[in-house]
């Protein structure tokens, strides 16, 4: 059951496995375990988060492509479901039709793909930012149906709004309202679009995938058509940043130009992706958790830290709450230096390189008194 879950991909590591769990187990539990608006707030963040870094990682880890145009998808989404809530009023229905209705743009990635995949590198990456810049003129010129910079706020129905209890009786020190549902639907998503992007990587199609990326010339050349595979790569990765657009857009309750597909955005899936490890869908939840929690709780750390070397002025001053930015830019610096291959990549080459131990005397026997069979083909014996 877990081979098929994980789609045969296990995380290799020991300590990369105890990660994933506890990550798991921290998110599943989250509002038990620490309490508050904040702390949920930054729970349903890393979830939408890894739905998005993923879907960027099938596009530069699995297939080498370099998109800027990935956080207009996840835009599309959390319009989609914005201007249907706002049309329709709060229901089902609206969340659906919305949802839907972004997921049907996915014709705006297959001409992306098209008409821009053909170009190398920087210019197919200069190609989306322009889409990417001009989407996001347009949702703030369109204010009749986005409401321009003011962006839009809708209701959701009634069982994810905060006023909603679920039970009257606490459940380990805590009212069920509608924001812990709300944050159960977005859990079990990730959960869902997780384990089904683990097998898409991990099928024949994905296997394709990183034989293109790998050499792009030599899979034209056995017969496969490398426009049309990362054609649909785009698709799929497009497909899968709607949903998580529509993920956000139903916990904040709002969508604006700033909150979905602002550049900020881009450059923050970009430093996930490289701090997780590219090409290892397991390094979107952890580098997820790791640049959220770092983003949101820094400035608390450093308030406390200077606090504490008041002392002495200079010291008291560097550590300064005004300066998160500094100090969070020299840890991402650090972690692309001591990981260069994300945290992902590390933890499998320090398995990798780890001595084994060696055979008992009976297994070294044992594999004496039977001949092996060399490369040509001819047996010989092991002497």
């Amino acid at each position: 059951m877990l081979n098929r879950l994980l789609s045969n991909d296990y995380p290799r590591s020991r300590v990369l496995g105890a990660i994933l769990v506890l990550l798991f187990l921290a998110l599943a539990f989250q509002p038990f375990l620490v309490p508050g608006i904040k702390a949920l707030n930054v729970a349903a963040k890393i979830l939408v988060f890894i739905v998005l870094v993923a879907s960027f990682d099938l596009l530069l880890g699995y297939t080498g492509i370099v998109s800027f145009a990935h956080t207009m998808f996840f835009g599309i989404g959390a319009y989609g479901v914005a201007i249907a809530s706002t049309r329709m009023g709060a229901g089902w229905g609206a969340i659906l039709l919305g949802t839907l209705a972004a997921l049907a743009l996915f014709v705006l990635a297959a001409a992306i793909g098209l008409f821009s995949l053909r170009v190398r590198a920087i210019f197919f990456s200069m190609i989306t930012l322009a889409f990417a810049a001009a989407f996001q003129t347009l949702a703030s010129q369109l204010s009749e149906f986005t409401g321009g910079e003011d962006g839009l706020t809708f209701k959701m129905p009634e069982v994810l709004s905060p006023g909603f209890t679920l039970s009257d009786t606490p459940v380990l020190g805590l009212t069920l309202d509608g924001r812990i549902v709300c944050y159960y639907l977005l859990f079990a998503t990730c959960v869902v679009l997780f384990l089904a992007l683990l097998r898409i990587v991990n099928s024949p199609f994905g296997r394709v995938l990183q034989a293109i990326r790998e050499n792009e010339f030599r899979a034209e050349a056995i017969g496969y058509r490398v426009v049309v595979y990362r054609t649909v790569s785009s698709i799929l990765s497009a497909l899968f940043a709607t949903l998580a657009g529509a993920m956000l857009a139903i916990w904040l309750r709002y969508n604006g130009p700033d909150t979905t597909l602002s550049f900020e955005i881009m450059l923050d899936v970009l430093l996930i992706v490289v701090i997780g490890g590219m090409g290892t869908i397991y390094g979107a939840a952890i580098g997820s958790g790791l640049f959220l929690v770092a983003q949101s709780y820094l400035q608390d750390l450093l308030r406390l830290a200077s606090g504490a070397v008041a002392g002495l002025p200079w010291l008291a001053a560097l550590l300064s709450p005004d300066r998160w930015l500094l100090w969070l830019g020299l840890l991402f610096v650090l972690s692309v230096y001591y990981f260069p291959t994300g945290v992902v990549g590390r933890l499998r080459a320090l398995r990798a390189t780890t001595p084994t131990s060696p055979p008992s005397p009976t297994a070294a026997a044992a594999a004496a008194s039977h001949p092996t069979k060399s490369k040509q083909g001819d047996y010989v014996e092991n002497n």
